[in-house]
This record gives C-alpha cells, structure tokens and sequence, in this order.
C-alpha cells in the first residue's frame, strides 16, 4: 500500500469518549504503523501511550461539550452562567426572597388637657427600618414612617380615672407594611483609582441596596446599567394630610452610580471608569436628543431618556475613600409567620413633632408603650429559585424589554407604581379618537378608606406621569383623565318556593349579588344583566326571576354621572354597554340592591 493511502483514513468524529477515542487509537496504529505497535495488552508500552491520549482526548470533549453548553440559556446548567445570561436579556435577579405583610401597631398616648382624645403634642411618629421579631428569631423591618395622628387610625380609651372615670390615656392603632430582614451597614475600604472598580461585599443575603455615600459624603446610586444617569428619588410631600400621598417622585441627574450584580453567594457593586471631577452632566436633554447637521427631521426615534450624558466613562469611580453602605438582608431561613407571631420589638425609631418641649417621662413611657402584632399571616416563597424556575422567569422578562409599547405595558407599568407615591384601583389606557397623533388616554380611579371609588388626585397623577416616562417611547403622549364613576343600583323581583320565608330568601339574594360584585369593575367593563338572573336563580329558594331592572343611583352620596340605560342595552338585553371612559360601582350594597317577592 503506498504511503500516501495509508495515509487516508477516515475519522468518526462521534466518538470522543475514552474508550471509542482508544479503540479508534489501537486502529489507526495497527494500520499505520504495523511494524512499530503490535502489543496492545494491558502491560505493554503501546496500551500506555494509547490509553493516555484517549484520557486527554476525553478530557478536552468533556470541557468542550461543558463550554458550549454554558453558552446557551437553554442548555446551560451552573447556577452562576444562568444568571449571567438572564443579565445579557435584561432580568434582574434578586436574590433570596422577602415576604412582605402587614402588621398592626399601637401606642399609648395621654389625654389631652380637657380629656376628650388624646394630647395630639404626644402623638408619635414611628419610623421606617424599625425592627420586630418573632418568638422563633425571625426579624420583620418596618418599611414606611407610621404616623399615629392620621385620623383614619382608630382610637379607643385604654385607661381611666378611678375616682372620676375620666379617661387618662388613648390606644391608638395602626397599620403598616413589613418585610423580612433587617437593615445594617458595611464599611468598604477603596484604595487607589481603578477602572470598573468591582466591591464584593460580606454580607451574606442582601435583598436591597438602601444606600451607599463615601468619607466625603458623596451619594452614589444604584441604576440599571452604567450607561443610565437619570434616577427619581423619593421627596416628602408637604401636601401630604390634604391629599394622602406621603412621597413625590422626582428625576435626577447623577455622575456618582453603580449597578449591583448578584450570584447565587454573593453581591457586588459594579462601577464606572470616570474620575472624581471628570463627569460631563448634560443639563438640556435636547443636547443628546439629536445631533443635527442640516437635517431638518428626526429618524431615530430609539433616544434613551434615562441617558443625558456624553461622557462615556459611565460614572464617578470611589477611590481613596471608605464606601458605607446600609443595605437590608432577609433571614436566612424561612420568613413566613402565621397570625400572632410577630409581637416582639427589637429597635423601636419613634420621633415627636416637638420633642425637646415635652416632659421626657411621657415621652418614654410612650416609646416604651409600642407594640405590634400580626392580625394576617405573612407568607411568600422564600426559597432560591431552581435553575428551571430561573430561566423560566428569564423567558418571562425578555419580551418586554421594560418598556411600554403597547396599551396593556402602559397598564401593567402603571399598576406597578411604587405604593408610596400613590395608590391606584383600576387603570385602563386608550388610544384617543380624536387625535391623529399617537396620543394616548390613561384613565385611572382610586378608592378611599372605605373602599369606594374616588378620583385621582393630582399628587398621584403628577407621580404618575414621572414614572411612565421611565418607559413610554418617544412618541407617545398621553393623558391622564378621570373616568367617570357610574353608580348603579338593582331592583329584583323573585318568585320564592312554597314554604319558603320569602324574606330569608330575599336577603339570601342580596348577599350573593353583594358578594359578586365585591370586586368590581374594570374602567369599560359592561354590566351583566344576564348574569344576574344566573346567580339569582342558584339562591336557595328561588323558585324563578321574574324581573331585574338597573337603575342609576344619584345623591349627596353618589358621583352624580348617569347614563341613558334603556339605549345602552344591547340588543339582545343581556348587557348594558358601558363607555370606554366610565366604570361601574355597586357603592353600597345593602340600599342599592333592592328585591321584592312572591
């Protein structure tokens, strides 16, 4: 055989585990090299050489399958590249979950002077990161300042005199959001400047960043991605007993940022590359918008907001400083309570409006009378996803890009405003008719403390619009109206089963509508008239429904909208058509569900 045929020898590039890679070995050195290899037992010089490139070559498969894997979401296994992936296609993690709730607060407050209520100067303030915790260890943080003079509180007499029987002191009683964990600091030394400098912190389940300022007092704040130098900061409200809403949401500039990267252990902060004093803020926004030399139209319409600055060194980098950081992290074991357990206090931040003016022996005594207890369980999942839960929460994100395109992102962004700036019931965005333009109408209602529906006020719609400019696109515009309010009421006539307590089962009635329409409604939903007659006629009792008639209900008490129902039924009678910019309320069941009998 010549030597170049010998030469020929066809590969099946299938094999790459040790033992194929060595059989095809022993084959390619019988018919190679006859001469030289002809022991291939176990103790022979040629089972060594064999056996040792079959061991590298199954080597080099294992971790050329294993990085190529890792480069794909789908087939990736370790926890870290997952997370890695999740971050090229926008998912934030993170990290250990909290479970939030609610809790109740009380304090114990002197009367006032002339005895009716208490003394409104003694009132206090409890302030947010205070911290409780349960029997078992478990630590609750306290995540909004509870005002006790809200007069939605409720107040009750907790003593009184003996002699004269004239109060003495008030409890009052609050509500107010936790969540597991405690807050703490972490000082980091920074040495000499550094390029994308990156701190790991100690810390073990670091849930949220709170805060992170240097030796020299500078802030640095926590974006998105470097590129961002836009945040909104959370400002007290002053109108805040006028309109209820405790924060206003601003924009700001920053040069000083950093985003935060986390693994399955540990957390990091992750820098720019600018120097102290290089950063180049760009104060007219209009200055990035377009670079226009001659052009007279705009073609990209892809400007991000949330970047106005030229400088592409993507923030201020800490050097020669100690970083502190107040971080809050979660408990490290299971974080769910059931009614009662969270009653201990840890760490009780309480202010008074004029502390230094009042006598320091009430003033302890009330610090020391706050209490807390939770009336509803406090749940959620509080274990680390699993890879599988992981890529499907990454799938899940991708689509919307965080930002708001279609009608239902701007809803979903919308109900998504943080609940400290606000609280909105029903949203619903449409595009407006009368307009050529993309111009957009968000309708939104609230309710009050006894849950009926409200208007918007203004502080929240002005929080409103400064968030959804954080995701609108470009072109839109939109509007942010007040639908109206329909308040309706049901008359119901029934025929009742022979032997049945025809008022048994008109109050049966009542409550099964009342319970159906606990919910309410969504702004342009239609009111079902068929569906009525469906429940009624389930009540236990009712022999048949012989008549429903819907009514507007108009008063002192009431929104005053109303609607021509007769020419808003559709044609088969089964629903009235309810306007896009209107929404339906059932405000007080107990007089406005009306039946009769027979």
């Amino acid at each position: 055989m010549a030597d170049d045929q010998k030469k020929i020898v066809p590969i099946n590039y299938t094999n790459r585990e040790f033992s194929s890679i060595r059989q095809d070995l022993i084959q390619l050195a019988e018919r190679l090299y006859p001469d030289s290899f002809q022991d291939f037992s176990e103790a022979s010089f040629a089972s060594l050489m064999v056996d040792a490139v079959a061991y590298v070559g199954d080597q080099l498969s294992f971790y050329l399958d294993y990085n190529v894997n890792e480069s794909f979401l789908d087939t990736s296994y370790q926890y870290n590249n997952i997370l890695r992936h999740g971050r090229v296609l926008g998912y934030k993690f993170a990290g250990r979950p909290s479970t939030f709730g609610t809790a109740a607060f009380f304090a114990m407050v002197p009367s006032s002077p002339t005895g009716i209520g208490p003394d409104k100067d003694y009132i206090p303030i409890l302030k947010k990161a205070s911290l409780f915790t349960t029997e078992t260890g478990l630590n609750f943080s306290l995540l909004e300042n509870i005002d006790f003079s809200d007069p939605k509180h409720t107040i009750v007499v907790a003593r009184v005199n003996d002699s004269t029987g004239a109060p003495t002191h008030y409890a009052i009683k609050a509500y107010g959001s936790v969540v597991s964990g405690t807050f703490t600091t972490e000082r980091v030394a920074v040495g000499d400047y550094e390029r994308f400098k990156r701190v790991r912190l100690k810390t073990a389940n670091v849930s949220e960043i709170v805060s992170v300022f240097d030796s020299d007092g500078n802030e640095y704040f926590e974006v998105n991605y470097l590129a961002q130098d836009m945040v909104y900061k959370e400002i007290s409200n002053t109108n805040y007993k006028n309109d209820n809403v405790p924060s206003i949401i601003k924009p700001f500039l920053v040069s000083r940022k950093f985003v935060v990267e986390k693994n399955r252990q540990d957390t990091f902060l992750q820098f720019g590359s600018g120097q102290s004093g290089a950063s180049q803020v760009v104060a007219n926004p209009q200055a990035v918008a377009m670079n226009v030399f001659g052009k007279s139209y705009i073609t990209d319409t892809t400007f991000d907001p949330t970047k106005l600055s030229k400088n592409e060194s993507l923030g201020v980098v800490p050097s020669n400083t100690t970083l502190l950081i107040t971080l809050r992290t979660t408990n490290p074991a299971n974080s769910n309570v059931s009614v009662g357990q969270l009653n201990q206090t840890v760490t009780k931040l309480v202010q008074f409006k004029n502390e230094s003016s009042l006598v320091s022996s009430k003033v302890s005594s009330i610090r020391d009378s706050i209490e807390v207890n939770n009336e509803s369980p406090i749940t959620g999942d509080t274990s680390n996803l699993t890879s599988a839960e992981l890529k499907q929460r990454i799938y899940d994100t991708f689509p919307t890009q965080n930002r708001a395109v279609t009608q239902a992102d701007y809803e979903n962004i919308a109900y998504r405003l943080p609940g400290q700036f606000g609280s909105i019931k029903r949203v619903s965005v449409q595009r407006d008719p009368d307009s050529e333009k993309r111009n957009l109408n968000m309708y939104v209602v609230s309710e009050d403390s006894f849950g009926n529906l409200v208007q918007t006020n203004t502080t929240i719609k002005k929080n409103l619009k400064t968030w959804l400019n954080k995701f609108r696109m470009l072109n839109d515009t939109i509007d942010i109206l007040n639908p109206f309010i329909l308040n309706f009421g049901i008359v119901f006539s029934i025929k009742t089963s022979s032997g049945a307590d025809k008022y048994t089962v008109i109050n049966r009635c009542v409550q099964r509508l009342a319970r159906i329409y606990s919910d309410g409604f969504f702004i342009g939903e239609g009111f079902s008239i068929s569906e009525i007659y469906a429940q009624l006629k389930t009540v236990k009792g009712v022999l048949d429904v012989l008549k429903v008639k819907i009514v507007n209900q108009t008063g002192t008490n009431y929104s005053g909208a109303t609607i021509d129902i007769e020419k808003n039924i559709s044609p088969d009678g089964n629903m009235i058509v309810i306007p896009k910019n209107a929404i339906v309320e059932i405000k007080y069941p107990g007089t406005d569900i009306i039946g009769t009998a027979r």
